[in-house]
This record gives C-alpha cells, sequence and structure tokens, in this order.
C-alpha cells in the first residue's frame, strides 16, 4: 500500500478491525519511510458483482446506495431518525436486493422496499417519501394513503 503523504511504496499495518457493517476490514497503517512516519486508515471491502437498476424507461445504470440514502435522509429531516438507523435500512435494502436480484433489479423493486423500511420505521417519513415516489396529484389520493397507513397501525 502506497503512503498517500509521502508516497513511499512500503507501509506496514498497525492494527486491523471488522466495520461496524461486518462487511468491511478496518486497517490501521503506518508508513516504513524513517522521513515520513505518518498514520491512515484503509478500509477493505468484498468486490461485489455490479447490480444494475432497470428505470422506468428501461435505461439502465448501476445501483448506488448512496441514492437510497440520500432519499431516505430527505424523507427523514427533522424526524428522530438517527443516521445509524439510516444507515441500518440502507444496508437492510442493498442486502436483500444483492440476495433477490443476480445483475439487474427494477427500480420499482427498490422503490417498494424503502417504503417498507419507512413505513415501519416512521409515518411520516413514509408518507413523505411515498408522495414523491407514488406521485400523489391531488391531497385525496394523499389522505387514502394515510388512512390506510393509520388502519395498519391498528
Amino acid at each position: 500500500m502506497k503512503c498517500p503523504y509521502c508516497d513511499a511504496e512500503n507501509t506496514r499495518v498497525v492494527e486491523s478491525r471488522p466495520g461496524d457493517d461486518g462487511t468491511t476490514i478496518r486497517r490501521r497503517r503506518e508508513c516504513v519511510n524513517q522521513s515520513c512516519g505518518r498514520r491512515f486508515t484503509t478500509y477493505e471491502r468484498l468486490e461485489q458483482r455490479p447490480l444494475m437498476v432497470v428505470k422506468k424507461d428501461m435505461e439502465r445504470e448501476e445501483f448506488a446506495r448512496e441514492k437510497i440514502y440520500r432519499g431516505l435522509m430527505r424523507a427523514c429531516e427533522k424526524r428522530p431518525i438517527s443516521v445509524e438507523q439510516i444507515e441500518a435500512v440502507c444496508s437492510e435494502i442493498e442486502r436483500a436486493l444483492r440476495m433477490d436480484y443476480e445483475r439487474e433489479v427494477p427500480s420499482s423493486a427498490i422503490g417498494e422496499r424503502v417504503m417498507d423500511a419507512l413505513k415501519r420505521l416512521d409515518g411520516v417519513a413514509y408518507v413523505r417519501f411515498a408522495s414523491v415516489y407514488r406521485e400523489f396529484r391531488d391531497v385525496e389520493t394523499l389522505a387514502q394513503e394515510v388512512l390506510s397507513l393509520l388502519g395498519e397501525k391498528r
């Protein structure tokens, strides 16, 4: 591993431990160049097969976990939901998608999984996400969704 500070070709691993999500290894490294000797962190992650998302218009793009994360953050804004909870939902959705789909996943499957997770996590965040995802055109449609959610809670 090359040192990011002095470009020396030789570094040594000082410490290794599993990442928080259990799918990465965090390594603390130290440059062996005596004039540098600085420490830095690297992460080792299993290389996974690319998963392509098939959109409504049949275009394909590579799966991006960051898009799910941004959508969840927007839906959960000003709600009592921690970043850790959002990260956990992202990991759960990505893991399930990779288990259920080998190469291509319809965007609708992603949206439905996000909505299911939000429904369990927070009703307000769910309605926010659903209003954009399902493209509610009027208040009646929104009201029906809220009533449906209330009916499930009872």
